[in-house]
This record gives C-alpha cells, sequence and structure tokens, in this order.
C-alpha cells in the first residue's frame, strides 16, 4: 500500500535555527532517506520550501486566481512528503516514527487513494 508521511511544524523565524542544528536536521533527514531507500519503501520524498514561497492558484467560475501564499494561514505548515510503499498501516507509522521531523512537529499519515503509475492511475 502507498502511504504519504506529511510533515507539518511550525516554521522558524529568521534566525531562530543555528547552522549546526541545521546541519544536524540536514544528516538525520539523510540518513532517514538512505535508510528508506535501502528499505525498498521510498517512493518519492520532498522538503518543501517556507510557506512564504508558496503560490496558491484557484479557477472558479471559469476565472483564474493566483494568490502569493497558502491557502490557510496556521500554526503549522506543510514542511515536507514522503511516499512510501509498504504492506500496512503499522510499517507507514513505523517509518513515521523514525522520522526526524516527529521531534518536532507532526507527521501525517495518510493512505493513497489511486496513484499515476506507468502512464495510468492505479485501482
Amino acid at each position: 500500500m502507498r502511504y504519504a508521511l506529511m510533515i507539518h511544524y511550525p516554521e522558524p523565524g529568521e534566525g531562530e535555527l543555528t547552522d549546526e542544528v541545521i546541519a544536524e536536521a540536514k544528516t538525520a533527514f539523510d540518513a532517514y532517506g538512505r535508510a528508506l531507500s535501502a528499505a525498498g519503501v521510498l517512493l518519492a520524498a520532498d522538503i518543501l520550501q517556507p510557506a512564504a514561497a508558496t503560490t496558491t492558484v484557484t479557477r472558479r467560475d471559469g476565472n483564474l486566481r493566483v494568490q502569493d501564499g497558502p491557502f490557510a494561514e496556521t500554526r503549522e505548515a506543510l514542511a515536507g512528503v514522503f511516499l512510501l510503499d509498504v504492506p500496512d498501516l503499522d510499517a507507514a507509522i513505523g517509518w513515521a516514527e523514525k522520522c526526524p521531523a516527529a521531534q518536532w512537529g507532526v507527521i501525517e499519515v495518510r493512505p493513497t487513494a489511486t496513484a499515476f503509475v506507468d502512464g495510468a492511475w492505479t485501482s
């Protein structure tokens, strides 16, 4: 089964994180990504830029609206996504528990409903 591990946490302000803390996080995420890959469960992973870099696109009644910023103002922001192919929810939770961001944020574990694989949507 495919699961998305969606990382949410409050975005730090400018200068709140030291270079040392950033380097530690990069090292931890590198090890985590390598462990997922070595286990053969990683399909894709992306850590997102801050919410301030977001562009929101909507189309209502034939009109395009492009807006700077996220869809909603929230205390926590979507910061990254890991897409896994694991046997079940317990396995997905096991990997979520190992995610470095679980120490300072929330990891939302959600099964995917369908996927576009090899040129077609899965059932």
